[in-house]
This record gives structure tokens, C-alpha cells and sequence, in this order.
């Protein structure tokens, strides 16, 4: 029998706030722990909560975004459950009454544009950090800093079929939040992270298998895994006659599997009821226009332009604009250097290659617009070639030194005398006569080879196109 996963991802983004979501504490990354708390966060008796407006701005602007319906009327709900990272013993979430819902975001496929619905957004607070220690003994410690640090819980419909998929909306998502800059993305640190609900049924059913959650994944190549992982492990289960339990499993990278954590609740589980302390959120039309009015362009919008003004083929300009920290990289450069595709070459393959090796973006590279306009000028003016380029971009990331000062320091200058070329050829020429003999007789493809030997010879410095014309000349003289 033939199945089909059926996928559903719940994503909890931390937003770029100054201050947590009910109280005026910092929400600063790394700071020393238990540092950034007080009576609100603590929950301690007596202490009540006040919503962080910017919390609400930036809830809007990602609900605009992403084509959600905003409610005019939203409350808080309490989420009651005991944990050791849970200060207060319950969650200031919100239940019945989300902030927005029904939206969708589109993302593209090999099999064309699919739309994956969005179920809701709400707003919340996260909880503390544990960290457990062993050693002499086994050791839990508790960091508040991280509670009541406002988040954004979006839950998309169960329309995901793959893990490509789930991978494509993910990030279509999170470049979403950083283009809107209301989300630094960062899944080392956890400020984006995502929760999985998975389940398989027979291929053309319509009948929900039953799910299971799937946490602890914080790259996206280990989204990708665990869903596959454990689509395989479900239709495994269902073709030796067993049952697919509900519950909740966590990734383990090491391994490469999931294993079983605890049995997954339901809603009710929770005793939901309405936050006391918080009055309903009555949300003005005029603020959301407001709002809607000064949204930045977001990365369809930006791939679209760049295809048709800048003539981009969309294999590059959807790459681009996955990073808004790209994004702004490659426009810098062509505004200096207009020629999108060049530049959009040396982005895709050299730059990224480095910048995915030390896992920032492009507004951490030490290699800068100004680096990258300086060395394409550098190949247009002929001073090196290509080859040589690739040599110079990688000093130059490293040290930081412009590429036109290394090239200077290091007499990297391209050698365009055709004379100088002729000489060298002519030493190629002598020195493999048989292969010569092999391309006079038909064997034209070993021009490559000559043109290689005779780039070896000047240490990648002679102009590979003078090199190429001057040892056809002198090979077809010989034919008479």
C-alpha cells in the first residue's frame, strides 16, 4: 500500500522586543542567568501582568503578511501545567480568541506554487530554561531570563505532504518575520523554533491518520530528517500490523531518530480559561491600516522584482531573497556594479559557500559589498582573470585586506602580453609533441590541455582567452 505523510508545523518566533511581554524586563540573549527578572515574570503573588504594545504591533504586521484575518476582539487564555521552567505554573497564551487566523503563505515547489494554510496566530509568553548538569551527581538548574519573553505561536493546516515541503514553508516563513523585523530567526538561540505534528494515511484517503509530535529540532536540516525519519517509522508500524501511538517524541541528531517523551495532551488537558488579570484586546481598524502601510517589501514581492527588473533567473533571486541580510548584500553591489547576473554568480557559489561554512548571514561576512565590487572590477579591467579571482576572494575574506591591495602585495597582475604568451606556449608546444600530433589529426578538445599546461606555467596569471586564442594560432600554423 502506498501512503502519504500529512504534516502540520507549529512555529513559536521569539520577537525583537526590548522588553518581555508583561513586565519591563530586558529580553537581551546571554545575559547572566536569572538577571532579567522581577515579580511579574517571577510570578510571584500579588505581581500582575500589563501588555508590551510592540508585542501587538508586531503580532499585526505578521498577520498582514501573512494574509491572516485579524480579529477585532482577542483575549488571553491561562494554560495550566506544571513545569520546573514554569514560574507561575500556568501560560499567558491565548486560546479560543487568537489574534489572527485563516492565512495562508505560499511557497514554491518543484510541482509549481502550493499555498499552506495558516490555522492561527496568537500571542504568548515563553517559559524559563533548564539546564541539566552531570556529573557529580545529576544537576538541574532553572533560568527565568527567557520567561515571559513574548512569542509568536503560528500553527499552519495539516496541508504539508513532505518534508521538502515543511523545509520550504519554514523558511519562507522565517524570512517573512526578518524582512518584517519583528524576529531575528536565529534557531541556534531558539528565538525560531518549530514543533511537528505527523501522521500517515492510505495514499487518496481523506481520513486523518493519527498524529504524533515531533520536537527538539533546531536546524533546518533536522527538520528535514526527523519528518522523515518518522513518516518512515509510522508506515513501518502500519505494514506490521501495529498501532501508531499518540505522543510526543523528540529528535535525537546523534542517532538520527526519534524517541518517545511523554503521551501527547489534549487541549483539554490544559484547563484553559480566560486571563483575569488581562482585559480583551480590542484591536482598531485605523491602527492595522496604519500598520498594513508601512509593511516593507517581503520576499515574493523582492523575487518578483528582481526577475523582471533586474533580469534574475528565479533559481537565483529566490535564493537571494531567502536571507533578507542577503538580499540587501546583492543590491548594495549591483548599485555599484550593475551586472545582476556577475554579481549573483560570485554570491551563490563563493560567498554563500563561506558563509554557510561559519553558519552567518551576509551582513556578518568580513567580506563586504565594497570587497565584492572591488574584485569584479579587478576581472572587467583584466588585471586578473577569473580563476585568479577565486584565489584573491578567498585571501580576502580571511584577512579582510581589499582585493585590489592583495592583488597590488602580491603581483597577481594578469599577464595580457601577447608576446610573453606566445613564448610560454611555444615551450607547451615543444615539450608535448605527441599530443600534438593527436589534436592535428582531429583531437581538438586537447586545446583544454594545452591551455591548462600553459596556465600552469604562469601560475593561473595569463589571460585564459589570449592563452586559448594564441595556442590555436600557432597549432593550426603547424597543419600546413
Amino acid at each position: 500500500m502506498e501512503y502519504e505523510a500529512v504534516i502540520g508545523l507549529e512555529v513559536h518566533a521569539q520577537l525583537k522586543t526590548n522588553t518581555k511581554i508583561f513586565c519591563g524586563c530586558s529580553t537581551a540573549f546571554g545575559s547572566p542567568p536569572n538577571s532579567n527578572t522581577c515579580p511579574v515574570c517571577l510570578g510571584m503573588p500579588g505581581a500582575l501582568p500589563v501588555l508590551n504594545r510592540r508585542v501587538v504591533e508586531m503580532a499585526i504586521k505578521t498577520a498582514l503578511a501573512t494574509n491572516c484575518k485579524i480579529a477585532k476582539s482577542c483575549r488571553f487564555a491561562r494554560k495550566n501545567y506544571f513545569y520546573p521552567d514554569l514560574p507561575k505554573n500556568y501560560q499567558i497564551s491565548q486560546y479560543e480568541l487568537p489574534l489572527a487566523y485563516d492565512g495562508f503563505i505560499e511557497v514554491e515547489t518543484a510541482d509549481g506554487i502550493k499555498r499552506i494554510g495558516l490555522i492561527r496566530i496568537h500571542m504568548e509568553e515563553d517559559a524559563g530554561k533548564l539546564i541539566h548538569i552531570e556529573g557529580d551527581g545529576h544537576w538541574s538548574l532553572v533560568d527565568f531570563n527567557r520567561s515571559a519573553v513574548p512569542l509568536l505561536e503560528i500553527v499552519s493546516k495539516p496541508d504539508i505532504r513532505s518534508p521538502e515541503e515543511g523545509v520550504l514553508y519554514l523558511r519562507r516563513l522565517r524570512a517573512i518575520l526578518m524582512y518584517l523585523d519583528v524576529c531575528d530567526g536565529n534557531m541556534e538561540e531558539g528565538s525560531f523554533r518549530c514543533d511537528a505534528n505527523v501522521s500517515v494515511r492510505p495514499k487518496g484517503s481523506n481520513v486523518l491518520g493519527t498524529k504524533v509530535e515531533v520536537k527538539n529540532m533546531n536546524s533546518f536540516r533536522f527538520i528535514e530528517k526527523a519528518l522523515d525519519y518518522e513518516i518512515k517509522r509510522q508506515i513501518r508500524l502500519l505494514e506490521d500490523g501495529e498501532q501508531i501511538v499518540q505522543e510526543t517524541r523528540l529528535w535525537d541528531a546523534e542517532k538520527g531518530i526519534t524517541v518517545s517523551m511523554r503521551g501527547k495532551e489534549e487541549a483539554h488537558d490544559y484547563r484553559y480559561f480566560p486571563e483575569p488579570d488581562l482585559v480583551p484586546l480590542v484591536i482598531d481598524e485605523k491602527w492595522i491600516e496604519e500598520i498594513r502601510g508601512k509593511l516593507p517589501e517581503l520576499p515574493q514581492q523582492r523575487k518578483e522584482r528582481f526577475i523582471k527588473e533586474l533580469l534574475l533567473p528565479p533559481y537565483d533571486a529566490e535564493i537571494i531573497v531567502s536571507s533578507k541580510a542577503l538580499a540587501d548584500y546583492f543590491e548594495q553591489v549591483v548599485q555599484s556594479y550593475p551586472r545582476p547576473k556577475i554579481v549573483s554568480n560570485w554570491i551563490l557559489t563563493e560567498l554563500l559557500r563561506e558563509l554557510n561554512r561559519e553558519n552567518i548571514d551576509a551582513d556578518r561576512s568580513p567580506f563586504t559589498p565594497s570587497h565584492m565590487v572591488d574584485l569584479l572590477r579587478l576581472i572587467d579591467k583584466g588585471i586578473i582573470s577569473g580563476k585568479m579571482a577565486k584565489g584573491v576572494f578567498e585571501e580576502s575574506y580571511r584577512s579582510q585586506k581589499m582585493p585590489s591591495q592583495i592583488v597590488k602585495e602580491k603581483g597577481l597582475v594578469q599577464i595580457t602580453d601577447e608576446a610573453v604568451i606566445e613564448r610560454v606556449a611555444r615551450e607547451v608546444i615543444e615539450q608535448y609533441r605527441s599530443e600534438v600530433e593527436e589534436y592535428l589529426k582531429g583531437k581538438e578538445r586537447l586545446i583544454g590541455f594545452f591551455v591548462g599546461e600553459l596556465m600552469k606555467r604562469t601560475k593561473g596569471r595569463a589571460n585564459p582567452k589570449k592563452a586559448n586564442e594564441v595556442l590555436r594560432r600557432l597549432l593550426e600554423g603547424m597543419r600546413n
